[in-house]
């Protein structure tokens, strides 16, 4: 996607979450719980719960911080809603991962607020490429990344077993 479309995209959720009281805001110890419990609520309810998911969800500073990546939460009206994560994988690549939003709070913006911000994050901390995993299955997830300039391209086996779409954003 071209630099101008994005921006014009990024202003575009910050207009939406202002108008929809949603905050994206850097990670906080605080928050820990919230990271757990959002992304192992949509384990649970798509998939399930597989063993990389739990270490990196009940370990996030060991599992994305030390390594320079970052996590992003959405507030709304003060709740923490949402969150995602920026997971380094090589110098300069980083998987866009355990990204929730709360059943109750999903269609007011917030994934799409949280994709537009971490994008913008893997920039700030120097990411030449940005890739994610997800599944078919998850058809707003999907145009949602899509629409934000994410392409396919080939999957390799065994990163997940519930993944059969693999997504790349160069940046």
């Amino acid at each position: 996607m071209p630099a101008s479309t994005l921006e014009n995209t990024a202003a575009h959720y910050k207009k939406l979450d202002m108008n929809n009281q949603v905050e994206i805001i850097d990670y906080n110890p605080a928050y820990k719980q919230q990271f757990d419990s959002l992304n192992k609520a949509w384990l649970q309810k798509y998939f399930t719960v597989e063993p990389i998911d739990s270490y990196v969800l009940e370990n996030p500073e060991e599992a994305i911080l030390q390594h320079g990546g970052a996590i992003l939460f959405a507030r709304y009206e003060g709740k923490v809603i949402g969150t995602v994560a920026l997971k380094l994988i090589e110098p300069g690549v980083f998987e866009m991962t355990k990204m929730a939003v709360d059943e109750s709070y999903q269609g007011i913006g917030a994934g799409k607020a949280l994709c537009a911000a971490a994008i913008e994050k893997a920039k700030a901390i120097g990411a030449d490429r940005l890739i994610l995993y997800s599944t078919r299955v998850l058809e707003t997830a999907i145009s949602i990344y899509n629409k934000l300039g994410f392409k396919e391209i080939p999957l390799e086996p065994g990163v997940y077993e519930r993944a059969n779409i693999k997504m790349e954003y160069p940046l």
